[in-house]
């Protein structure tokens, strides 16, 4: 890989989360030291792992805390915005 490619950031889906979320969103909760969040839930996914989740309800939150995912819990808060103003 060239050094250029070495510093491009990863690709993030930002999805609706599904049933089949459900372990990765309670190890993400297990991680953060927190509940799964409550209603709809928006997810973050960089290389089909889920790194983030949202609610679009309450904006309660659940995020890896071993990796950068502040940007990416803004994202889902931008799209959660968008949606409940829809």
């Amino acid at each position: 890989m060239s050094a250029a490619l070495a510093h491009l950031a990863p690709t993030v889906v930002i999805r609706a989360a599904r049933g089949s979320d459900g372990p990765a969103l309670r190890r993400l909760a297990e991680l953060d030291s927190r509940p799964v969040p409550a209603g709809e839930l928006l997810v973050a996914e960089t290389g089909d792992e889920v790194v983030a989740a949202l609610s679009v309800d309450t904006g309660a939150r659940v995020a890896d805390p071993f990796r950068r995912t502040a940007d990416v819990v803004d994202l889902l808060a931008y799209r959660a915005r968008g949606l409940r103003n829809s």
